[in-house]
């Protein structure tokens, strides 16, 4: 190989690298509430408490799936594993009023979250949703999955079993 396209492909791979090693932590940014106060997201972590953090819409079905089966599980699993459950809403302002419908029907145990501008959305790297973040207490990604199918929110369950063990 020629000695340029080696650099090439080392800094590709550094930055790739750099890339993915910054999306093992909890990002620092500031995101709203539905009420409109301002959040730092790693105000998140005061508790002392994993967090989970999932990014939906009011417009995707398998997000609505997903965040409902935690809700189902949240008292049986907070015992054994208690964690902090964020619901982040991508949609923009105009369906702000639909995001506080839709959680307030959810009943979800969750601090909703509207990141409007789709910063933090981008800082996670997110490209599809729903995706799912799990965070332990200091702020490091212990586990994560995109999309939804009935059942996924027991592997939610075995990364909060198995960071509690540790």
């Amino acid at each position: 190989m020629k000695p340029a396209m080696t650099v090439v492909f080392t800094i590709l791979f550094l930055i790739i690298n750099f890339k993915v090693e910054a999306q093992r932590v909890l990002p620092q940014l500031t995101v709203n509430t539905l009420s409109g106060s301002a959040v730092n997201t790693r105000d998140l972590l005061k508790d002392q408490q994993p967090v989970v953090i999932s990014f939906w819409s009011t417009i995707c079905k398998p997000c609505l799936e997903e965040l409902n089966a935690i809700r189902d599980h949240f008292e049986e699993w907070k015992p054994e594993t208690p964690f902090k459950l964020v619901a982040v809403a991508v949609d923009d302002n105009r369906f702000s009023a639909k995001v506080r419908a839709f959680s307030s029907a959810g009943r979800w145990p969750a601090t909703i979250l509207l990141d409007q501008n789709q910063d933090f959305k981008r800082a996670l790297n997110v490209n599809a949703i729903p995706q799912l973040f799990l965070f332990d207490q200091a702020g490091n990604l212990v586990y994560t999955h995109t999309g939804y199918v009935p059942g996924s929110e027991l592997q939610l369950q075995k990364a909060l079993k198995d960071l509690h063990s540790k």
